[in-house]
């Protein structure tokens, strides 16, 4: 009832005559007590090298995981996963395709895109949490306490993790960004490589201690990775460093200046 499905688009190479094989129509669930694909947990989902510090032990299944408007910062959460076998869905976020979701490390072969899941999110995203390991969701409106419970309590049941694009109240982990400064421009010329995010990470039960990280969010490269203490990482309180454009608390929104694909454009409230 208003959920239209058939927005889904599925990423998967067609396998033996176009017909998914058994093991990917399982539900996440029910692949992990079979022990088919290559996830090291069932508890748990992974996160890339460069979130574990933020992230101890990974995503646990069946929680809710808020990362602000940081487009590949919600797509680096989903990448670990989506690395060793698990199936990811991404909904609500239309700038976001194939080619950034690769880029960021997710595997296509196991990615859905739902770029509007439209008025009836909340039943497309129930569907998307029965037979994906990790949904990204930006919501079109913010749901409310008795629909986001009631979403709470499905990611628990189907043991996924829900990773929301902006706020989300009974999430149990909090990824923001503190500070963030841009590599590559000099006195006035050169361009833009990296970007360094202090990245910090809240929430309740185990992640109630703030833990703060320095990532390159991208890195010269385009990957995500820890800057290494003495290589790139500022010191306490100090500025960026010569021949980097300092952004502090501005958005690069603000600046005139974006990253292909991190850019999560808003939805008026009309």
């Amino acid at each position: 009832m208003g959920a239209e499905i058939a927005q889904v688009t599925p990423l998967s190479p067609q396998q033996d005559g176009g017909q998914p094989r058994p093991a990917d129509r399982a539900r996440p669930a029910d692949r992990a007590r079979r022990g088919d694909g290559v996830l090291p947990d069932v508890g748990v989902l992974p996160v890339l090298p460069a979130l574990r510090e933020l992230l101890p032990g990974g995503l646990p299944r069946g929680s809710v995981v808020a990362a602000g408007d940081w487009s590949l910062l919600c797509l680096a959460l989903a990448a670990g996963a989506s690395l060793a076998g698990a199936w990811c869905a991404i909904a609500g976020l239309p700038a976001l395709g194939v080619a950034a979701a690769a880029g960021a490390g997710l595997d296509p072969g196991r990615l859905l895109l739902i770029a509007d899941p439209g008025a009836g999110w909340p039943h497309v995203l129930a569907s998307l949490l029965d037979g994906c390991d990790l949904v990204l969701l930006r919501p079109p409106s913010q749901p409310s306490a008795q629909v986001r419970r009631r979403l709470e309590a499905v990611t628990r049941r189907h043991g996924g993790v829900l990773v929301v694009a902006g706020d989300w109240a009974g999430a149990q982990c909090r990824l923001s960004v503190a500070r963030q400064e841009w590599a590559g421009i000099g006195t006035g010329h050169g361009r833009l490589r990296a970007r360094r995010v202090q990245v910090v990470a809240d929430g309740r039960g185990a992640a109630a201690r703030p833990l703060s990280r320095w990532l390159w969010l991208p890195g010269p490269d385009g990957a995500v990775t820890a800057v290494s203490a003495g290589h790139g990482e500022p010191e306490a309180g100090g500025g960026p460093d010569i021949g980097e454009l300092g952004i502090g608390e501005l958005g690069i929104g603000e600046l005139g200046i974006g990253w292909p694909g991190d850019a999560i454009p808003r939805r008026s409230a009309g």
